[in-house]
């Protein structure tokens, strides 16, 4: 059975939310299904899109845990985005919490070094 994850961000300016986000990830959406909403395949049947809602925006909260930490930090602070927080658990675990104009928090997770 394939499963699908369409992890929403509400935002309050489309052309602003989306320019951010195409920094954070580093390409343009992988679709636009119209013209309030962009989608971004993070991994095959993993999804995180943006969509204008101005009464909800700001209130998202998601992490992606990625094999890749330390080189995807690198990579999103040489197109100029740097994490709001960071933190790193007992066991290890590392975050980076990035917030986009409206304060969605977008975190990145990655194990212990």
């Amino acid at each position: 059975m394939t499963l699908d994850l369409f992890a929403g961000v509400p935002v309050r300016d489309y052309t602003a939310a989306t320019a951010w986000y195409e920094q954070l990830l580093g390409e343009p959406p992988s679709f636009l299904p119209n013209d309030t909403e962009a989608v971004w395949e993070l991994a095959e049947h993993r999804f995180l899109y943006i969509e204008v809602l101005p009464d909800r925006a700001g209130h998202a909260l998601h992490t992606v845990f990625v094999g890749d930490f330390d080189d995807r930090l690198a990579a999103i602070a040489g197109r100029g985005l740097t994490p709001a927080h960071s933190e790193t658990y007992e066991n290890g675990v590392r975050k980076a919490i990035f917030r986009d104009p409206d304060g969605n928090e977008i975190g990145f997770g990655g194990g212990p070094v």
